[in-house]
């Protein structure tokens, strides 16, 4: 049994990627477009994607070249020689993957089997892009107590079967956007790493990598199905559902489909993440090194680097390292083929920090690693102190850090002024918006369980709320005194442009089968609290809190709203004008935002110390607008 907790070190590297570079010219003879609409598709996603090359496990007759099982023991054999380790001195080898080349048994077992392993515990880990990190993470842990001084982690995916002119039947491509995207956009390899007790050198470097910490978090709670395969394109069946295997492809159950209208999602989520670790002391931006991302595209390398600006955290991008145009996009594989190369090719010196981070959208997960390069000769300590573990409930307070992150869906800058402020909101903005996903009416939307009568009692719980904004508003004005007479025009332009949207939505509920005339209709007891707050804050003097309602209020619109709508119309069999008053705000509540910020400037300028009232009233009206939401 173990007596003390171990070091875990990265002892050897290694990747396997099949067949020779592909590139952008040469896909069509293995995953060719189909139609006109596909081809255009293929010359948008390549044109955002940023992969010059990639590699395949296939022959352009479509035929398997390679197994998937035999390119993670391809990966092995390469991490094996770099760590001058036998197969033999392993006694545990953990794999993550989308899956293997069988549905059972376990994918680990099935590679124990293509090397021809001695007997070793097992591991499959079955996910998306994080799938690896969780072998990893599993593989360091069994070293760390003692259970194993060797131990391998791979991460590997072969989605090129799925992609081939085959696979869509001869009846031609007449399938949705969502499977497309991946096409053009996934393909094959293999990574590893050899986990050890004791450091040893990687290949002829004479350095090793010591792993500080892990850390995952998933959000599956909060988010709908981004990224799948085995479900329709409602997500309302399952491939097992049908009586054949033939039907449940006609209808499209095997599919491999990427809702790219949740995409953003993952960012947003990741990026808050990346600002815990970093508030709580275990990321220090100044202190990494070498800052490997896993990104799907190209294009969305300056939005995490936008992001990290604005929260103060920003890692400059000449430590920032990727492969993606060369190597492709290999889904669990990535962070690991990613590191082998970086090893082999950066040069890495001894007390170099590496942070790796994996965001995944499958259905929105973040994760992170962090190495220290160090001497093969490191003593490895019999005990080590263990990190602080983060809490899950932790996040920046209303003591205005200049560090914690500017909400991503607030306007694009922020003086230093305004900086404190924005941080502390994004925070309660993000727990906010993670509670309202979890609430009954928004996991009806997320398991495709809504319908028409569901979205009837949801207006109708809405209109008498939405009908109350603006007397709210108009109070609020009427109690500013006569150095926020700017204040109160901008509140009173807004108060009047929203005055009559609760007829827009009353229409929405009428559309929807509600016969209830207006007057009848009543708030839920979320809504009634909600309200009685809102009108008790404006009844006093200077409100100026009431800037925290609005900023949760409008956000709501511009961030959550946007998600919504896709799912009810999917779900709800009514026309678009039934929706109209979602629509309208989607498109138009970024320009609320906008001049939101425009009145906080203002108020700051005249009273720097309402922050704190901002803060705290967009918290309680955060909590209670939740309430509203559970309480449908």
């Amino acid at each position: 049994m173990p007596t003390a907790y171990q070091s875990a070190y990265v002892t050897g590297l290694g990747h396997y990627l099949p067949g020779d570079p592909v590139g952008n010219d040469d896909m069509d003879a293995y995953v060719a477009p189909l139609n006109r609409a596909s081809r255009r598709i293929k010359q948008r996603i390549l044109a955002e994607n940023g992969i010059r090359t990639r590699h395949y496990a296939i022959g352009p007759d479509g035929r398997t070249r390679e197994s998937h099982a035999h390119l993670a023991a391809e990966a092995i054999r390469a991490c094996l020689r770099s760590g001058s380790s036998e197969l033999d001195t392993v006694s545990l080898l953990a794999v993550g993957s989308s899956g293997g080349d069988a549905l059972m048994p376990g994918f680990a077992n099935m590679i124990q089997g293509e090397l021809g392993a001695p007997p070793m515990q097992t591991l499959s880990s079955q996910g998306v892009c994080v799938a690896g990190v969780s072998a990893l993470e599993f593989a360091a842990q069994a070293v760390e107590l003692g259970s194993h001084a060797r131990a391998l982690a791979v991460g590997v995916d072969m989605p090129s079967r799925m992609f081939k002119h085959s696979r869509f039947g001869p009846a031609g491509y007449d399938i949705d956007f969502d499977a497309h995207f991946l096409r053009w956009m996934l393909s094959d390899g293999a990574g590893a790493c050899l986990v050890s007790a004791t450091p040893a050198p990687i290949g002829a470097s004479g350095l090793a990598l010591r792993l500080k910490w892990t850390h995952q978090k998933s959000f599956s709670g909060d988010y709908p199905v981004c990224m799948q395969l085995g479900l329709t394109h409602d997500r309302s069946q399952s491939f097992l559902d049908f009586a054949t295997s033939a039907e449940a492809e006609a209808a499209g159950a095997l599919s491999l489909r990427q809702d790219i209208r949740l995409l953003p999602h993952v960012f947003d989520v990741g990026i808050h993440e990346y600002v815990k670790l970093a508030h709580e002391g275990w990321i220090t931006p100044g202190r990494v090194d070498h800052f490997l991302c896993h990104y799907s595209s190209a294009k969305f390398a300056p939005v995490i680097d936008d992001l990290l600006r604005k929260a103060a955290l920003h890692i400059p991008p000449e430590r920032w390292y990727s492969n993606l145009a060369t190597r492709g996009n290999t889904g669990a594989a990535s962070i690991f083929v990613m590191l082998a190369e970086w090893f082999a090719t950066r040069s890495p010196q001894a007390g170099d920090t590496v942070l790796c981070f994996i965001p995944e959208s499958g259905r929105m997960t973040a994760a992170f690693m962090c190495f220290e390069v160090v001497p093969a000769t490191e003593a490895a300590p019999s005990v080590v102190p263990l990190p602080p573990v983060p809490s899950a409930a932790s996040a920046p307070t209303a003591q205005l850090r200049p560090e914690t992150l500017v909400a991503p869906h607030d306007p694009d800058s922020g003086d230093d002024a305004l900086r404190p402020v924005l941080t502390a909101l994004a925070s309660v903005w993000q727990d906010y918006r993670s509670r309202v996903w979890r609430a009954p009416v928004m996991q009806q939307l997320v398991h495709g369980r809504f319908d028409q009568a569901a979205y009837q009692r949801w207006t109708a719980n809405w209109v008498p709320q939405v009908r109350e904004g603006s007397k709210w508003m108009r109070e609020g004005a009427a109690s500013l005194d006569q150095r926020f007479l700017p204040l109160a025009a901008l509140i009173g332009q807004h108060a009047g442009e929203e005055q009559d949207d609760f007829m827009i939505l009353y229409e929405d509920y009428r559309a929807a089968g509600g016969e209830l005339p207006l007057d009848q209709l009543r708030r839920n007891p979320g809504g009634d609290a909600l309200n009685a707050y809102l009108h008790g804050v404006a009844a006093t003097p200077n409100p100026l809190g009431l800037l925290g309602a609005i900023y949760i209020i409008e956000g709501t619109g511009q961030r959550i709203v946007p998600a919504l709508l896709p799912l009810l119309r999917e779900q709800v069999d009514l026309p678009a004008s039934a929706f109209r008053f979602l629509a309208y705000h989607g498109a138009n509540d970024e320009h609320h935002l906008a001049r939101w910020l425009q009145a906080v400037q203002i108020v700051l300028a005249i009273e720097p110390e309402a922050a704190g009232r901002i803060v705290q009233t967009a918290r309680h009206t955060a909590q209670l607008y939740a309430l509203q939401f559970e309480s449908i």
